[in-house]
């Protein structure tokens, strides 16, 4: 049975039923001639049967506002990030690990102002976006970096009619201190921590891998005592040991896919998807758990391996880090063990034993 049609009547719009006929569909109808040929425009109002929302598109087509009569932008974010990508020369001689890193900026650019073109990107609007991410320094810093480098692309090898850069004179926050190793008490309330928060933190703390390269890790990565990882810097696959602890851990875990943190059968959940709850839990800890990242747990990694005895080459093997970040972390260890020894011949030699 054919439904009533609307009573709503308005200049231009037109009432057509689906191809089900099962509802009445709204359009917005202009007419004109042009070349002495009748020219016709229809734009489809989905107004899911609001009166309110079908008088907004519909003064929206009047003033020529709705979407679908605008022109598409020319020169946009999502045209130059999807050039630079095809472009050997755009990327250049940078590293893999730092084409990730840029790929992750740009991601997040195109999410949010892929359709926009650059020339709408004042220094103004870069500077409060930058000042946004204070929180995370790093990757504020690597937005920038981003912006310069896609600008001085779409300038210098596109020839696109851009002005100056906005980011050229844009302050950013610098090098950051060097991530703190996670605290007993803190790696104690891993088990109030959301599932993928406790799941990346343990594989973080037992293969000493970056956060980014955990989080992709794979069911087949591990194969009994022996698990495969994979240095981000220079893209290599490293064959180690699995500690027993990470093996009870995933032993227990379900399988909800390729990867031990699975966005479907296929996908590794990303980075965010993961960062973004551990910050969620890490501010319900209080002040005092601000400072530490996900990135201290690789280095909380390096601490136990050096005070349980481990040498630096056996450190480096385990975790891939260079030998100056493995001696850096090496001075965690070596104090906290001379302390204990220290405070424990002091109690001794005052106790007469």
């Amino acid at each position: 049975m054919t439904p009533p049609k609307p009573r709503i009547t308005k200049p231009h719009l037109k009432w057509r039923l689906n191809r089900a006929k099962t509802a009445w569909v709204p359009y917005h109808r202009k007419t004109w001639t042009e070349g002495g040929k009748a020219k016709e425009r229809m734009i489809a109002l989905k107004w899911e049967g609001d009166p309110k929302t079908l008088d907004e598109l519909y003064w929206a087509c009047e003033s020529g506002r709705h979407e679908k009569q605008q022109a598409p932008e020319k020169h946009t974010w999502r045209e130059c990030i999807e050039a630079w990508r095809a472009d050997p020369k755009g990327q250049g001689k940078l590293s893999a690990s730092t084409k990730r890193s840029y790929s992750r900026a740009m991601d997040r650019i195109m999410a949010k102002n892929g359709a926009k073109a650059m020339t709408r990107t004042t220094p103004k609007l870069l500077y409060a976006a930058h000042v946004a991410m204070s929180s995370t320094p790093r990757e504020a810093d690597r937005m920038l970096q981003t912006v310069s480098i896609l600008w001085n692309y779409a300038k210098g090898q596109k020839f696109w009619p851009l002005g100056d850069n906005p980011a050229s004179h844009i302050k950013h926050f610098g090098k950051q201190r060097e991530f703190e190793p996670w605290p007993s008490w803190m790696v104690e309330k891993l088990d109030t921590a959301p599932e993928n928060v406790q799941t990346a933190a343990q594989i973080i703390l037992g293969t000493g891998q970056r956060p980014g390269a955990a989080i992709k890790m794979r069911w087949s990565d591990f194969d009994g005592e022996w698990m495969t990882v994979v240095d981000e810097k220079s893209n290599k696959e490293m064959v180690v040991f699995c500690p027993p602890k990470l093996r009870a851990y995933i032993s227990g875990l379900s399988k909800r896919g390729r990867h031990l943190l699975a966005k479907d059968l296929i996908t590794p959940l990303s980075y965010d998807a993961v960062e973004k709850p551990f910050r969620a839990w890490r501010k319900d800890l209080g002040p005092k758990a601000k400072a530490f990242t996900l990135h201290g747990l690789r280095k909380l990694a390096i601490v136990e391996l050096a005070e349980a005895g481990a040498t630096d080459a056996e450190i480096q093997a385990i975790t891939g880090q260079s030998p100056e970040m493995v001696a850096y972390y090496r001075q965690h260890a070596s104090r906290k063990r001379l302390s204990r020894a220290g405070q424990i011949r002091r109690d001794q030699n005052e106790n007469g034993t």
